[in-house]
């Protein structure tokens, strides 16, 4: 389940709670757990993941959550897998982990691992939330906000997509909060 850390140093569990912290920005956040994930156990635990695996994976997951492509107008997603090895890990993390913008939302549904999210609330702090298995979070285009791999480096989330340009950050300049960048 999810975890907000606030500018003030409060730590938030309740997803209730960050649900109404998250609401000025837009961003929906919800805990799914289908049980999808026991019909691929072995391929949610390894590192690297081949191809035909991960259309394995993103069709039993479409077959499941179809409901979220037709809400939200999704046109197609994929499986992105992220581990200690992963070719690229240091450019998809300083890509993503400066403050920007997308000109379409940005969704993902964590399968596995924990995935951290920063945001620029209107009043201009800044809150730090963590997702973990089985979390989905949909962020309205134009929301500041960066996103980074927590300390264990691993996860594997759905990323769904309306535009292929609409994925590419547009950076702002903001600068990560002292609190939230200091270790907890």
């Amino acid at each position: 389940m999810a975890t907000l850390l606030l500018d003030d140093g409060t730590i938030e569990t309740d997803l209730n709670r960050i649900i109404d912290e998250l609401a000025p920005l837009g961003i929906t956040i919800r805990h799914y757990d289908p049980g999808t994930s026991l019909l691929f156990p072995h391929l949610l635990d390894q590192d690297v993941v081949t191809e035909s695996e991960k259309r394995y994976v993103v069709g039993l997951h479409n077959s499941v959550f179809e409901f979220l492509q037709q809400e939200n107008d999704y046109l197609w997603c994929d499986l992105l897998s992220v581990h200690p090895g992963s070719p690229n890990l240091e450019t998809l993390i300083a890509t993503y982990g400066r403050y920007h913008t997308h000109t379409a939302a940005e969704a993902v549904y964590l399968l596995a691992g924990e995935m951290i999210y920063g945001f620029v609330k209107p009043d201009g702090s800044q809150v730090k939330l963590l997702i973990q298995a089985q979390d989905y979070i949909h962020i309205p285009s134009e929301v500041e906000h960066w996103s980074s791999p927590s300390a264990l480096l691993h996860f594997k989330v759905i990323r769904y997509f309306t535009t292929v340009e609409g994925w590419m950050p547009n950076y702002t300049g903001t600068h990560l909060s002292d609190l939230l960048n200091k270790p907890r």
